[in-house]
């Protein structure tokens, strides 16, 4: 038989990682927050566009956001503006 023990944070690593799971933990609420209004804005703009007659995508302006992206963090960051863009396209 086993016994679970649940302990609670007692040492300041146990505070520390407590404490910087917590900040994690909002700073992904507020990145989800984030994500969520950039799909509506690029629904509207997208929108828009094919009102206009025009194509859904804009590849010059998915490669501005790749290049911003990875500026500002690396090769990580062309993945993670590849991703975002994919969420982004959605259907309408």
């Amino acid at each position: 038989m086993t016994t679970e023990t649940h302990t609670t944070p007692s040492t300041d690593t146990d505070l520390t990682i407590a404490s910087a799971r917590a900040r994690i933990d909002a700073l992904d609420e507020q990145i989800i927050a984030l994500i969520t209004a950039r799909v509506t804005a690029s629904a509207e703009v997208q929108r828009a566009r094919l009102a206009a007659g025009g194509r859904r995508v804009h590849l010059a302006r998915e490669n501005e956001i790749l290049r911003r992206y990875h500026a500002g963090l690396g090769s990580a960051g062309t993945h993670v503006a590849m991703r975002l863009l994919e969420l982004c396209r959605g259907t309408l």
